[in-house]
């Protein structure tokens, strides 16, 4: 069994920056790719930025705005985000492609932390 947990979203204006956390727990083996995704409302959820061990790819409307970064000893995936703008607006959520316990791979979603830019 695995939990991811998000923290760093918040309320921001437009310009400024925030930095999101994600930590996933459990007996976790091996994790093959971590992600963010966000949902607007009345929106699809979209792909916002993924991580491998040794590749990134993000979605053009956060390209050069957007970093996302992994922290292998503390199972943590970050996405450092500045130059916010309006349609940034939305709940992020972590996701993560895990392989633990007596499980095999599969998809982990966290709870979703919210992100508002507004002036």
């Amino acid at each position: 069994q695995v939990q991811l947990v998000e923290s760093g979203g918040g309320l921001v204006q437009p310009g400024g920056s925030l930095r999101l956390s994600c930590v996933a727990s459990g007996s976790i083996s091996n994790i093959n790719s971590m992600a963010w995704y966000r949902q607007a409302p009345g929106k699809k959820r979209e792909l916002v930025a993924a991580i491998t061990s040794g590749n990134t790819n993000y979605a053009d409307s956060v390209k050069g705005r957007f970093t996302i970064s992994r922290d292998n000893a503390k199972n943590t995936v970050y996405l450092q985000m500045n130059s916010l703008k309006p349609e940034d607006t939305a709940v992020y959520y972590c996701q993560g492609n895990i392989r633990a316990g007596t499980y095999y791979w599969r998809d982990y979603w966290g709870q979703g932390t919210q992100v508002t830019v507004s002036s």
